[in-house]
């Protein structure tokens, strides 16, 4: 695989962000197949589509493509706050592409995060623009990236290093199993398996993980009985096949190979 943009795409830009845009999303739409069904390409939608960057002809998958020089970090800068929250608080949000490339203009890594692992406590809301800027008022967002759960960052390329197409579908097969559309639901899922995540251990008991009540009633001030609502999630992610129970209220996390 040539990791490489292709400079002669962008002679005409003048700005850099659109001459990365460019040269970004035509090497994903040359080189990247399908992480929803593995087919083994994906078309580049027009420039003017609201939403998505690319769609997968066979399964309609949508993708977004976001793309930085250098490491990603713990922040994804992305556009108005007020129109995230509406796109994944409804059924047409696309999967996101995250793209780190190098200075001399290569791809260095990709990986994928499934539209269902985003929820308003992973978009924090910037400060409006100034009265003197152009759009004053406007109000940006930040993707919070490093709060997203490790299972909804799927890896494609690790270091110019392809993953095998049937190891990422089957890695997206299975996160697919924490999908659903209320977000309420949702925000509880993924921030038990964030907390899940955080404990070193394979094993945990379910008192480690009321060590987080506090955290959890902060990001949910409506309930009024977080520990019942945690031990309804990790029974959720039990069923999926995230955890196993041991008894006596002890779990044991699974992984991907298993």
């Amino acid at each position: 695989m040539n990791f490489n943009f292709d400079k002669n795409l962008a002679i005409t830009c003048k700005s850099k962000s659109q001459k990365i845009r460019i040269m970004s999303e035509t090497w994903v739409s040359q080189n990247i197949f399908c992480p929803s069904c593995g087919n083994i390409h994906i078309s580049k939608l027009p420039n003017n589509m609201p939403v998505a960057d690319f769609q997968c002809e066979y399964c309609g998958e949508t993708y977004e493509l976001k793309s930085k020089n250098g490491k990603i970090g713990k922040k994804i800068t992305d556009g108005a706050y007020s129109t995230m929250i509406e796109r994944i608080t409804s059924i047409n949000n696309p999967d996101l592409f995250i793209m780190e490339y190098s200075a001399d203009l290569q791809v260095v890594n990709l990986s994928i995060v499934p539209k269902f692992f985003f929820t308003p406590s992973v978009i924090e809301q910037r400060n409006p623009l100034a009265r003197t800027a152009r759009r004053a008022g406007w109000v940006g967002c930040n993707i919070l990236y490093s709060q997203i759960p490790d299972q909804g960052k799927i890896s494609i390329i690790n270091n110019q290093k392809i993953s095998d197409i049937k190891t990422v579908v089957e890695n997206y097969t299975r996160a697919k199993k924490l999908q659903t559309n209320d977000i309420n639901n949702r925000g509880w899922l993924m921030d038990i398996l964030s907390c899940v995540n955080s404990i070193p251990s394979i094993d945990f008991s379910l008192q480690q993980i009321y060590t987080f009540i506090d955290v959890l009633q902060r990001k949910h001030i409506e309930n009024n009985n977080v520990e019942a609502k945690i031990r309804q999630q990790l029974q959720i992610l039990r069923d999926k096949g995230f955890l196993e129970f041991l008894g006596n209220g002890h779990y044991r996390k699974i992984s991907n190979s298993q």
